[in-house]
């Protein structure tokens, strides 16, 4: 299948480039910037992203431009742009002021392939501490902005160990055509990945479909498969499309830890009955009440979940004698946050990182390239009620890290109360489906003075926090009407002991996370 290669350079909306990508129905892959694939037919173009860095910080990343330059097309973006003018004879220099936010194009060529149907003025977001103040020789601009004249360029004839070459060309445009705020930025990246570098646009869920059954009968064959399931979309349709493709030789687990939503077990498992899979259910939550005691780390609390869950899963596992591979609903976005570009973990996510040794199994991905929407709309081909597609996303560790401090099985109590009261009010008021992801949180480390029948409380305060977004790579906090608003604090106060404060987290992400461990 063709491809477009993005190589990462640490920008924090590189994945919004692949989803972009991806929307075009063209499989993409997005890489470290140093390992691109060499000798691979099915690249068909190149992307180079933005980074935090400069192209003149001694730490900065550095790719060798001749692997792909005048071999497909390249489109360099921001740090791209400017790596690739500071590389080839070029220069770059720190701006006068960093040129952060909206800039209008008032100059655009558009008989440039790169710029077909755009309009001049067009809006376009910039954020960039250097600026190319001249490209190099052989190229020309195609784009300026009222304080940027350099804004975007191209050379017809890439340039390629200081000569020039009769192949395919190189763009790079120092705005971000991948933001929303780039009004045209999707008919930008049409014009580069479907009319220069020739996608057939056969990325599609119903392609997902067919090649991964297919793939996955020819992997498989008749062998036994076991499916950890969450009760989340991403388990959920791994194991509907494992269960087409090797049917009854699929086994699921499905883990109570304790801290998931109220009631959620037994209604996932009626889901899953109604779905056809060979599901077994283990309640293990004194195990995990019990080795999570006087835990406040968020990180160590996620580690001993996840140390937890696979102890857990492993004893119910060694019953299936036969069994020669794990399946996991692990999504591109999991491995991406686990380990960034610059080797630093954001949070550790329970389903990246291999498995233990002892398990002597396999590891089977079917999701590992898909975003969540990408997911949901798999989900959507295989036939899956609507209800489990668009459940909101919920973290592996659950509720746990949703309570800040310790866990206890009173403090989950109260959580489950409150977060059932938000969630069922955003499904009556018809907002649930405009929300990416909702949920409470116990401030638990936190008390807080209220007066309930004229007495004095002292008790925890509860934050209600909900997003929009399309990936959960960025987000910004949900706009809800006031009246519901107030109607959820109220009933919350009222109907849950212990908690007499509501507060609403109106943070983005970046640079908060969606959930707050």
């Amino acid at each position: 299948m063709q491809k477009i290669i993005i190589l990462d350079f640490g920008s924090q909306t590189t994945q919004l480039i692949g989803r972009r990508v991806r929307e075009l129905d063209t499989f993409c892959e997005i890489m470290p910037y140093n390992k691109f694939p060499k000798d691979d037919p099915s690249v068909i173009g190149v992307i180079l992203s933005g980074s935090p860095y400069s192209v003149h910080d001694p730490e900065a990343f550095k790719v060798d431009l001749s692997q792909f330059v005048g071999k497909i097309p390249v489109l360099g973006i921001c740090y791209g742009a400017q790596f690739i003018s500071h590389s080839l004879g070029g220069k770059v220099e720190k701006a006068d002021s960093r040129e952060y936010g909206r800039a209008n194009l008032e100059t655009v060529d558009t008989m440039n392939p790169l710029f077909k149907w755009f309009e001049q003025n067009s809006q376009v977001w910039m954020s960039h501490g250097d600026t190319i103040t001249a490209i190099p020789e052989g190229f020309e601009v195609i784009g300026s902005t009222k304080d940027v004249k350099n804004a975007a360029f191209w050379c017809k004839e890439p340039i390629v160990n200081g000569k020039l070459s009769n192949c395919k060309s190189v763009w790079a445009v120092q705005f971000h055509p991948e933001v929303y705020h780039t009004l045209q930025g999707k008919q930008l990246l049409k014009n580069f990945v479907v009319d220069i570098c020739g996608s057939r646009q056969e990325w599609s869920a119903a392609s997902f479909v067919d090649s991964t059954v297919a793939d996955l009968k020819a992997q498989m064959g008749n062998d036994r498969v076991i499916l950890g399931l969450s009760g989340g979309v991403d388990s959920s349709v791994a194991a509907v499309l494992l269960n087409r493709a090797i049917g009854q030789n699929l086994t699921c687990i499905f883990v109570d830890h304790g801290m998931l939503r109220k009631n959620e077990f037994s209604q996932v498992m009626n889901d899953y009955k109604v779905l056809g899979l060979n599901v077994i259910g283990v309640d293990a939550s004194e195990k995990f009440f019990s080795d999570l005691a006087g835990v406040t780390d968020p990180e160590q609390k996620r580690k001993i979940i996840g140390r937890d869950f696979v102890e857990v899963f492993n004893a119910e596992a060694k019953k299936i004698t036969d069994a020669k591979w794990l399946a996991q609903g692990t999504i591109y976005p999991d491995r991406i946050e686990s380990l960034n570009i610059t080797g630093k973990v954001i949070k550790s996510h329970h389903n990246v990182g291999g498995l233990p040794k002892e398990m002597r199994l396999q590891l089977c991905e079917p999701l590992k390239w898909l975003f969540k929407d990408e997911v949901r709309r798999v989900g959507r081909q295989l036939g899956m009620p609507e209800h489990l597609i668009t459940r909101h996303p919920f973290p592996g560790p659950g509720l746990a890290v949703r309570i800040l401090g310790d866990i206890t099985p009173e403090k989950v109590r109260i959580l489950q109360d409150a977060d059932d009261i938000y969630i069922r009010a955003l499904r009556e008021w018809g907002l649930y489906d405009q929300v990416w992801q909702a949920g409470a949180i116990l401030l638990s480390t936190v008390r807080s003075v209220g007066v309930m029948g004229d007495e004095r409380t002292y008790e925890h305060p509860v934050a209600l926090r909900a997003v929009t977004s399309t990936d959960a790579m960025t987000a910004d906090w949900a706009h809800l009407p006031y009246d519901f608003m107030a109607k959820v604090s109220n009933e919350i106060i009222n109907k849950v002991r212990g908690v007499n404060r509501v507060c609403y987290d109106i943070s983005s992400k970046p640079p908060a996370t969606i959930e707050w461990e």
